[in-house]
């Protein structure tokens, strides 16, 4: 459905172009690193440690080493064998918070289960968690220090592409955030509390989800399910954000859950998989 059209008429919907937004932005890293590097010499580095062997790990991780280096980064890849012990993996993240070279850090999820992934990523260094999933970085975005706070980046590729359609007062739209993990759904209801939105959290348990969804202005679907959102939920103009990888984006098509958990309330590890900005549209 375009913009503003009742929900009968069952025209395809509007959907925003998640590839333009994101190539803009690299366009604009790419030209900031060159800026730094003509001033001071000094490029910016990125590490990243993967344990184990996942197919859909490798090719991520693969993914943000080529992007790095396209934008001019200083790129290192960490690439350790399933066995590779906690120990070894917390001297490695203790290494790179020393290296004067590495500005930012990032563990690639899930860790295997012999490894206790809150004390891995308690030991990164707060100022280089580029993810986003430290306590420190969650605690800022909590309490409003955003401009302190190192955030998540699928929330706030989510925001950006809801201000490319609603413009950048938010103030007092309704925002419904399906799915509460610490990886999406937590800070994106404190992304769109901090702007001043109505900020709704359905989950597993939430009571008459279509009620819910049919006030929102906003919706953002981070719970993995497939059909999760479906067209007769939308409200016409309503903005609705699909962080699923793969499938189809149309609304009633909900994109595929790729390797995500269901138990939207569990600490969604494999949530962190998906490339680029979310997908979404307009109903």
């Amino acid at each position: 459905m375009t913009h503003g059209q009742s929900s009968s008429a069952k025209a395809p919907a509007a959907v925003i172009d998640g590839k333009a937004v994101a190539a803009e932005i690299t366009d604009k890293v790419a030209a900031e690193t060159g800026r730094l590097i003509a001033a001071g010499g000094v490029a910016p580095g990125l590490a990243v440690v993967l344990v184990g062997d996942d197919a859909a790990s490798q090719v991520y991780v693969g993914a943000k080493g080529r992007k790095a280096k396209e934008l001019g980064f200083h790129s290192v890849q960490h690439t350790l064998p399933l066995s590779t012990s906690e120990a070894e993996v917390l001297a490695i993240v203790d290494q790179l918070n020393r290296d004067p070279s590495i500005h930012g850090i990032l563990v690639q999820l899930p860790l295997p289960r012999h490894i206790d992934t809150s004390k891995v990523i308690e030991a990164i260094d707060p100022a280089k968690d580029v993810d986003g999933f430290h306590p420190i970085n969650v605690g800022r975005l909590a309490i409003g220090e955003r401009d302190r706070a190192l955030v998540s980046c699928t929330p706030a590729g989510c925001l950006l592409l809801i201000q490319r359609v609603l413009g950048g007062n938010l103030a007092g739209k309704d925002a419904l955030v399906i799915g509460r993990s610490n990886i999406v759904g937590k800070p994106m209801a404190q992304l769109l509390l901090q702007e001043s939105c109505t900020v709704t959290v359905a989950h597993s348990r939430s009571r008459d989800l279509p009620a819910l969804a049919r006030k929102a202005d906003i919706i953002v679907a981070a719970v993995g399910r497939p059909e999760m959102v479906r067209g007769d939920w939308v409200k016409p103009g309503a903005v609705i954000i699909d962080v699923c990888r793969g499938g189809r984006n149309r609304f009633g098509d909900h994109a595929g859950a790729g390797r995500r958990r269901p138990d939207d309330d569990r600490h969604a590890d494999g949530e962190h998989t998906g490339r680029g900005l979310p997908r979404g549209g307009t109903a």
